[in-house]
């Protein structure tokens, strides 16, 4: 794949994920309280967490913000990094997180025009949390690649410093 090709679909990676996150803040939980695969998934889900945190809990709604920006995390870090290519990658790891944070921002002014929704400053502080951990995962998984590559290219995967 060329590198404007991988270049290209970071980005539609990107641009799809944000669609994803949009969709859900655009449904309340009793969105997903009927049969289908998302109500049933949602189902399990509390089913699992509810002898722990008990009934009343919203952990599931927690967890989904921190794993929907965990992974928009990583795809922003990838995408910046093949954006900027001359940059560090610590750089990189910034940036994804502010624009991730920055996404949540609105996600979560959505969320108010959202009918059974609000718009939660704590969801963001999650959001950006998730992207945090995201990005530091997507940093050390490519610095031990580069380790693994000491005498490539200054041992800079995929255009990522």
């Amino acid at each position: 794949m060329t590198a404007r090709a991988k270049l290209t679909l970071s980005w539609v990676l990107v641009a799809l994920w944000a669609a994803f996150i949009f969709f859900m803040s655009a449904h309340t939980g009793s969105d997903f309280s009927g049969t289908g695969p998302l109500a049933v998934v949602k189902g399990w889900l509390v089913s699992l967490v509810a002898p722990v945190f008990g009934e009343d809990s919203d952990i599931v709604n927690v967890v989904a913000h921190f794993c929907e920006y965990l992974v928009f995390g990583v795809l922003l870090f990838r995408a910046v990094g093949l954006t900027a290519p001359g940059r560090s990658r610590w750089w990189a790891a910034l940036v994804a997180v502010a624009l991730a944070s920055t996404y949540g921002v609105a996600d979560e002014l959505h969320q108010a025009f959202v009918p059974g929704r609000l718009c939660d400053p704590a969801d963001w502080l999650t959001d950006t949390l998730g992207a945090a951990l995201g990005v530091a995962s997507a940093l050390a998984f490519a610095r031990g690649r580069a380790g693994q590559k000491r005498g490539t290219a200054e041992g800079r995967p995929d255009g990522v410093r």
